[in-house]
């Protein structure tokens, strides 16, 4: 026997809450117009309305002289948007930069020979996968003379980048941050990167260096309240980096509560919702996750950060 709908209770559309209203639809763009009408058009709700809350909150930062880093995963860099970051470093908006380890490798083979992202499955089989000589050779050689000099390795290849003759060094993020002073930090496990498997690599002064900068970065961080951090692209080291660097900051007495914090990846995953977006902000603060693929959302959201400083 079917159940009697009768004496259900109902309510007036009217006097309900509702999450989505007409304000917040979308209008479709008009041919001709400007970047910041187009960013009008996209509806209030979201990831369109988080995109432009970060940009808003980025926007902020910048005009109070607060830090706003950004996390890049190597990925960000071999899919052409190193020219963004650099935009944005030379605007003053981007005050530090963190990397992986992959990172360095992507950033001097566009300075050194303006390409970069081999063909893994074709060289996996033959043994020579990772073995391009120069990769190797000079950035171990860098890292190396940059311990001696108790440097970080973000600044040893940066400094190494920027005194050479490379064509196209300008595309460098590393040869950026020793230009402007701003510290570009790299963050490494030992047997993550191809530039491991060479003769001329120090596991010493590798772990010198990467330790010098995750110093670097936790300085950075006392400065966040108030600020921005974007994590781009990494799904592992450098979201565990960032969560035991607020935690060195936080322990040594620095308030930092207040803050915003931001990953962007094609897909989302674990440590960074839970070490970026969510557990450092759960005092304070707002923390986003914006989905998309990097060479779409970033140069968006570089534009609408651009466009909101005005």
């Amino acid at each position: 026997m079917p159940l009697s709908f009768k004496g259900i209770k109902t309510y007036s559309l009217k006097g309900r809450k509702s999450k989505v209203k007409k304000d917040d639809l979308t209008t479709p763009y008009t041919g001709g117009s400007t970047f910041k009408e187009f960013l009008n058009t996209l509806p209030g709700v979201l990831g369109a309305k988080d995109l432009r809350s970060v940009a808003a909150e980025v926007a902020k930062a910048h005009t109070e002289g607060r830090t706003v880093i950004t996390a890049l995963g190597a990925h960000v860099i071999k899919v052409g948007l190193s020219g963004i970051v650099i935009d944005l470093m030379e605007r003053g908006v981007i005050k530090g930069v963190a990397l992986n380890g992959a990172g360095i490798i992507h950033d001097f083979e566009l300075a050194y020979a303006g390409m970069t992202s081999e063909d893994v499955d074709a060289e996996i089989d033959t043994g020579l996968f990772g073995m391009a000589e120069e990769t190797g050779r000079i950035l171990n050689g860098a890292i190396k003379k940059g311990a001696e000099e108790g440097l970080g390795i973000g600044r040893a290849i940066g400094k190494k980048i920027l005194s050479s003759n490379y064509p196209n060094k300008a595309l460098s993020i590393l040869a950026a941050g020793e230009r402007l002073k701003i510290p570009v930090t790299v963050h490494v496990g030992i047997g993550t990167d191809i530039i491991h498997m060479h003769p001329g690599s120090d596991g010493g002064a590798i772990g010198k260096a990467s330790m010098m900068d995750f110093r670097i970065l936790c300085n950075e961080l006392t400065g966040l309240q108030g600020g921005v951090y974007i994590n781009i692209g990494s799904a592992v080291i450098l979201p565990e980096v960032f969560l035991k660097a607020i935690t060195v900051v936080r322990n040594l007495g620095y308030k930092v509560e207040d803050f915003t914090t931001v990953n962007m990846d094609f897909m989302q995953h674990y440590r960074p919702v839970t070490n970026v977006v969510r557990r450092p902000t759960q005092k304070g603060g707002r923390g986003y996750a914006i989905t998309g693929h990097h060479e779409i959302m970033l140069p968006l959201l570089a534009a609408a950060i651009i466009e909101e400083i005005g």
